[in-house]
């Protein structure tokens, strides 16, 4: 991983903390697959982070930007996949 994950200074440690994780679960998602659940957890605290979807697409963005993988797929996936217990992109 040479890249950095987008946060905002704005957030607590905490925040910052969960954002990433969000972020790693992706990487996951993209590399080896992740629990559909977990994505689903790390995406709820996410939006309590990130409630406005400008921002959300903005920091979707920053992080397809640099590292090639695209969050609003994975989340999409995510979503539509109600039955299906891995996310695997």
């Amino acid at each position: 991983m040479d890249y950095q994950y987008p946060f905002s200074l704005e957030w607590s440690t905490q925040e910052v903390v969960d954002v990433i994780r969000f972020f790693e679960m992706i990487e996951k998602a993209y590399e080896k697959g992740v629990k559909r659940n977990q994505l689903m957890s790390g995406y709820r605290r996410f939006k309590e982070i990130v409630p406005s979807i400008s921002e959300e697409k903005q920091l979707f963005k920053e992080f397809e930007k640099a590292s090639g993988y695209s969050s609003y797929h994975a989340v999409k996936k995510m979503k539509a996949g109600e039955s299906e217990e891995w996310i695997t992109m």
